[in-house]
């Protein structure tokens, strides 16, 4: 922390004006962010926009956000699959946002990217090395390099859905080609940045450098995601129907993929932590474990399949790097909320709101001292997207008031910004944020 580095002693500057800022120095957004995570309280509250694919705002909101607004700029499409938006620095300046993703550091060219007209008649950038087939009548496909469709989106929808399931009709003998079966899988396939340039030969050396550059340029904390998801694969390589039932009556078949894919997790996060490891603040992991109701499953089964291998995995972050280990994870998981901490995770993300036994005041009761909350700052289902600015506003105060004592607590949005959320509620909600800074 900088001391004083925000006071100006002049004449007109009272007494305990001066107190509270030499009591409170102005942090950088990155001490920000890492004051919350070890929970202490910042000298604002934290605020993230756009760091991870589940903390941001699709690309119609945000279009619809810079016309507000009268920014100029193209709307940037990074995660393609949710047309989840890149927010330009302009854009984090403005809105006062304290974490960045290192995946901005690449595609930095305009030649990266091309104009896309959306089924809506918005006009935004696309990667130039995504290419969707247009359908005369229905919507877009996206083809592998074999010819395999993975992945769908019909007209008038705002994300494209998974339409291979490699492991639909049972698990294979072995797992030596399970790369190949992941990269089938669209969110593999069809990966955001800076992942969309691992296959490049300098890759890991780029990331490291890039990285660097942008910790030197930007005081923001930086995120690294890397996944690692275990009962997702799951879904995604067998179907979510399917796997559910194998957590029940197959538990064999399952360990033995799971053990595949911690191998290749491992192997990953060996090269993320020797990349970034010195480098990045936060290192996001992903598994929606939730549905609005509860768990997908019993905490006995989270406990026997699953929490095993996520602490090995937060494990090895811990101890091959200075990075904080992020879990987003949908939906009510209040129940498994216990053994995600004693997993090791330090943040927990979107905290759904909404769902059963997730209201803010309780989370913050049982486990604010223990987890930091990175999200459930607004309802993105039925507040800012249907209430009045006023509304907004009130809703993003009390969640703030209860969320943000003593710490652990990361302003964001109860997952992405959805496209039906009017620009005019945004900025209720920034506006509602700035009263906290």
């Amino acid at each position: 922390m900088k001391p004083f580095n925000n006071i100006r002693l002049t004449r007109s500057a009272g007494f305990h004006e001066m107190k509270d800022a030499m009591e409170n120095p102005k942090m950088t957004s990155r001490e920000r962010v890492l004051a919350a995570i070890n929970h202490q309280e910042a000298d604002a509250i934290p605020v993230d926009l756009g760091a991870t694919p589940s903390s941001g705002i699709s690309a119609i909101a945000y279009y619809n956000l810079k016309k507000h607004i009268e920014m100029d700029g193209p709307t940037r499409v990074y995660d393609i699959i949710q047309q989840v938006a890149q927010p330009e620095d302009a854009m984090l300046n403005k809105l006062g946002i304290d974490a960045i993703d290192i995946g901005r550091s690449f595609n930095e060219r305009p030649e990266d990217w091309y104009d896309f007209v959306l089924p809506q008649g918005m006009t935004v950038q696309f990667p130039v090395w995504f290419r969707p087939r247009q359908l005369a009548e229905s919507g877009w496909d996206v083809l592998d390099k074999t010819g395999t469709r993975i992945a769908y989106m019909p007209y008038g929808a705002t994300f494209f859905d998974q339409t291979c399931f490699p492991y639909l009709d049972g698990y294979p003998s072995d797992f030596k080609n399970l790369p190949t079966a992941m990269s089938k899988v669209h969110w593999s396939g069809l990966v955001h940045s800076p992942w969309d340039h691992a296959s490049e030969a300098d890759f890991w050396q780029q990331l490291r450098q890039r990285a660097i550059a942008l910790r030197q340029s930007s005081d923001r904390a930086l995120v690294v995601v890397a996944g690692c998801n275990l009962f997702e694969w799951g879904t995604f390589l067998r179907r979510m129907d399917n796997f559910l039932m194998d957590l029940a009556s197959d538990q064999a078949n399952v360990e033995r993929l799971l053990d595949a894919l911690m191998e290749q997790h491992l192997q990953t996060l060996e090269k993320v932590c020797e990349a970034v490891g010195d480098v990045v603040d936060i290192l996001r992991f992903g598994d929606d474990l939730g549905t609005d109701q509860g768990p997908f499953m019993a905490p006995k089964t989270y406990q026997k399949l699953f929490k095993p291998r996520h602490s090995q995995l937060t494990h090895y972050v811990h101890t091959h790097s200075q990075m904080k280990t992020f879990l987003h994870s949908c939906g009510s998981i209040y129940k498994l909320l216990p053994d995600l901490i004693e997993a090791g995770y330090d943040v927990i993300n979107p905290v759904q709101i909404t769902s059963k036994n997730m209201e803010p005041e309780r989370l913050k009761k049982e486990f604010g001292r223990e987890i930091t909350f990175w999200g459930g700052g607004a309802d993105t289902r039925h507040i800012i997207n249907q209430a009045t600015p006023d509304q907004v506003k009130d809703h993003v105060r009390r969640n703030i008031e209860i969320l943000s004592p003593g710490g652990g607590f990361v302003f964001n949005t109860v997952h992405n910004i959805l496209p039906d959320v009017p620009p005019e509620n945004v900025m209720a909600m920034f506006e509602a944020i700035d009263e906290y800074r």
